[in-house]
C-alpha cells in the first residue's frame, strides 16, 4: 500500500507565493540596486548585442561561401567568407567572455549591497520582530531570496534581452533571404506556443513543490543536527533515519522526478517541432533549389537558422519561472526591509550623560502590538543608585518584560521609564546601553576565542583588563586550563564549553563593560551548585556600586539583595527585604516555601 507523503503546511504556504506575477513596483525597487552599476550594465549589454549579432551572422557567411564561393568557383570568395565566419566565432567568444566577467562582478556587488542593507536593518529591528519571526525564515530571506534576485538581475534580464534580440535578428535575416521559406519555418510556432503554455501550467506547481520539498529536507536536517544530543540520548537514530528516508527525503525524490519528467517531455517537443520545420524547409526549399528558384546557400543557411531560432524560444519559456521566483523573493525581501523598527530614537534624542544609576518606573503599562492583553499593569518602582533589586514571581509574571523596558528593547504602552531623571525615549539607545550590562539565563558566545568574547563588552580593553575581569568572576582558572588559554576558540555558541563556563565568560564580559546598571536575568539558574558558589563570591564585587536588577529562582541569589520585588500578573504586589517579606507571609512566603528553599 502506497502512503501519501505530504510536507508540513507551513512549508507549502511559504512556497505558494511563487505564483506571483510581474509586479512593476517590486521590479523598480529591485533594479535600484543595480543602478549604481549602470555603466557596467550598459557595457555588458553592448557586448551581449555584439555576441548575438556575431551568432546570427555565422549562417549568413555560410550562405555566401556556398553561393559566391563553391557554386561560383571563386576561391577568394570562399577563403574570405570562411575567415569571416571564423572571425564571427572569435568575436562571439570575446564578447561573451567580457560580458560574463562584467555581470559576475555586478552580481556580487548587488548581493553585497542588498545583504548589507538587510543586515543593517536586522540589527536595528526591535526584539518584538524576532519574537514573531523564526531565525530560519530570516536567514532564508538573506541567503536564498537574495541569491534568486542576483541570478535574475544579472543573468536572466540580459538573457531575456539577448533571446529577444536574437529572435528579431534571425526573423529579419530569414525574411530578407526568402519570404516563403521564412513563413514555412514560422508555421510551427503556434504549436510551440501551445506546448509552452501546457508545460508552464504543469511545471509551475511541480517546481514549486520541489522547492517546498527541499525546504522540508533542510528543516528536518537542521532540527536533527541541532538536537543530535537528545536524539542519541533517547536512541532515536533509527526512527529518525526511517522518517527522513521514507518520508522527508522520499517526498523530495518523488517531486524532483516528476519535475524532471515534465522537463524531459518539453525539450523533445521543441526538438520535434524544430525537426518538422527543418524537414519542411529541406523538402520545399530543396524543390526550389532544383527549380532554380533559390540557391543552395540560402537553403543551408535556413537549416542553420532553424536550429538557432528555437533555442531562444526554449530559453524564454524557462525564464518565466525565474521571473515568478524573483517577484516572490523580491516581495519578501522588500517586506523585510519595510518592516518598521518599533523602537526608534527620537529626532531630537540626545546622548545620555554618565549616570549614577537611579531608575524609576512611573505608572508603566505595556502590551505587545498584536495582543491587547496587558503584560505589565501600572508598574511603579523607584530604585536608588547602587541598589540591588531582586525580582521574583512565577513564570510569565512580567519580570523579564520589566528589564526589557529598562533596556528600551520595548517602549511602554503608557507611563515612562527614567534613568537619573531622563525619560528613556528622549535619549539615544546607544548611549543608554553603553552604560548597561546584561547577563542572560542562556549565555550566547560568538565564534571566536575566549578573549574575543570577553572583549565584546569593551573592544578597546587591554589584555590585563580581560584577565582582571575573568579573575573577578572566577573564570581565570578554568580558562587557563583550556588548550590555548584565552586564545582558545569556543566555536559557534560556545559548544566546546559547559553551560557554567559559558556563564562565567558572560559574567566577565559584563564586568569588563563596567556598566552603571546591571541586569542578571536568571543568570545562575543554569549552572551547577559548585559553579554558582564561584559566581556568588564574584557577585559581591560585580554588584558593588552598581544599580542591579536580579531575576532569579535561587534563594542564595535573592537573600543578599537590598530589596525584593514580587511580581504577579504584571503587577508589583510586594516589596521589601527577605526577612520583611517572610514576616508578611504573602506571595513571597509561599514562593519561598515551595520553590526557593534549597
Amino acid at each position: 500500500m502506497t502512503q501519501t507523503i505530504t510536507p508540513p503546511i507551513y512549508v507549502t504556504e511559504s512556497e505558494s507565493q511563487y505564483d506571483k506575477g510581474y509586479d512593476p513596483n517590486v521590479a523598480r525597487r529591485l533594479f535600484a540596486y543595480a543602478r549604481p552599476y549602470s555603466g557596467r550594465l550598459i557595457l555588458a549589454v553592448v557586448f551581449m548585442l555584439g555576441a548575438s549579432a556575431a551568432a546570427v551572422a555565422g549562417p549568413y557567411f555560410v550562405k555566401v561561401a556556398i553561393d559566391s564561393g563553391l557554386t561560383a568557383g571563386n576561391y577568394n570568395a570562399l577563403r574570405y567568407t570562411t575567415l569571416a565566419y571564423l572571425a564571427t566565432a572569435v568575436a562571439q567568444w570575446i564578447f561573451t567572455y567580457y560580458r560574463v566577467n562584467i555581470m559576475a562582478w555586478v552580481g556580487q556587488a548587488v548581493i553585497y549591497d542588498l545583504r548589507t542593507d538587510l543586515f543593517n536593518h536586522l540589527q536595528e529591528l526591535s526584539l518584538g520582530f524576532y519574537s514573531r519571526y523564526s531565525v530560519g525564515r530570516v536567514i532564508t530571506r538573506v541567503i536564498n531570496d537574495v541569491e534568486v534576485l542576483r541570478d535574475f538581475l544579472t543573468w536572466a534580464v540580459l538573457a531575456i534581452t539577448r533571446d529577444i534580440f536574437t529572435l528579431i535578428l534571425i526573423v529579419i535575416v530569414m525574411l530578407s533571404m526568402d519570404f516563403r521559406l521564412a513563413l514555412i519555418t514560422f508555421s510551427v510556432l503556434p504549436f510551440m506556443v501551445l506546448a509552452t503554455i501546457i508545460f508552464r501550467q504543469y511545471s509551475r506547481p511541480a517546481y514549486r513543490k520541489v522547492r517546498a520539498a527541499i525546504s522540508w529536507v533542510n528543516s528536518v536536517l537542521a532540527e536533527n543536527v541541532n538536537g543530535v544530543r537528545v536524539v542519541q540520548a533517547f536512541s532515536r537514530q533509527k526512527h529518525n533515519y526511517e522518517n527522513f528516508a521514507n518520508y522527508v527525503n522520499r517526498y523530495h525524490l518523488e517531486r524532483s522526478i516528476y519535475a524532471a519528467q515534465l522537463a524531459s517531455f518539453f525539450s523533445p517537443v521543441v526538438d520535434v517541432l524544430g525537426a518538422i520545420a527543418t524537414m519542411l524547409v529541406v523538402w520545399l526549399g530543396g524543390s526550389a533549389v532544383l527549380g532554380n528558384q533559390i540557391t543552395a546557400g540560402v537553403l543551408v543557411a535556413f537549416v542553420l537558422y532553424i536550429g538557432r531560432f528555437f533555442d531562444p524560444i526554449r530559453d524564454l519559456s524557462r525564464r518565466f519561472d525565474a521571473l515568478q521566483s524573483t517577484m516572490a523573493g523580491g516581495e519578501r525581501i522588500l517586506a523585510l526591509l519595510d518592516t518598521e523598527v518599533e523602537v526608534r530614537d527620537a529626532k531630537n534624542a540626545r546622548d545620555l550623560p554618565a549616570v549614577s544609576g537611579g531608575v524609576r518606573f512611573e505608572s508603566v503599562s505595556f502590551h505587545y502590538e498584536d495582543d491587547p492583553a496587558l503584560v505589565l499593569d501600572d508598574i511603579n518602582l523607584d530604585v536608588r543608585a547602587g541598589e540591588t533589586v531582586a525580582m521574583v514571581g512565577e513564570t510569565g509574571a512580567g519580570k523579564t518584560t520589566i528589564v526589557k523596558l529598562l533596556g528600551r528593547f520595548h517602549d511602554p504602552t503608557s507611563g515612562c521609564v527614567r534613568v537619573d531623571g531622563f525619560d528613556l525615549r528622549t535619549v539615544t539607545q546607544r548611549s543608554l546601553r553603553r552604560q548597561m550590562g546584561m547577563v542572560l539565563q542562556d549565555p550566547f558566545l560568538f565564534n571566536g576565542s575566549v578573549k574575543e568574547n570577553i572583549l565584546f563588552g569593551r573592544l578597546n580593553a587591554s589584555d590585563d583588563d580581560v584577565i582582571a575581569a575573568a579573575k573577578a568572576v572566577g573564570a581565570h582558572d578554568f580558562i587557563m586550563g583550556l588548550k590555548n588559554g584565552y586564545e582558545t576558540s569556543v566555536e559557534e555558541g560556545g559548544v566546546l564549553l559547559s553551560v557554567g563556563q559559558r556563564q562565567l565568560i558572560s559574567f566577565a564580559r559584563a564586568l569588563l563593560a563596567d556598566p552603571r546598571i546591571l541586569i542578571l536575568d536568571e543568570a545562575t539558574s543554569s549552572v551547577d551548585t559548585q559553579t554558582e558558589q564561584i559566581i556568588q563570591r564574584a557577585l559581591a564585587t560585580l554588584l558593588k556600586g552598581r544599580t542591579s536588577f536580579v531575576i532569579a529562582h535561587r534563594l542564595s541569589t535573592i537573600t543578599s539583595s537590598d530589596r525584593i520585588v514580587v511580581v504577579d500578573g504584571g503587577k508589583i504586589i510586594e516589596q521589601g527585604t527577605h526577612e520583611e517579606l517572610l514576616a508578611r507571609q504573602g506571595m513571597y512566603y509561599e514562593l519561598y516555601k515551595t520553590g526557593f528553599q534549597e
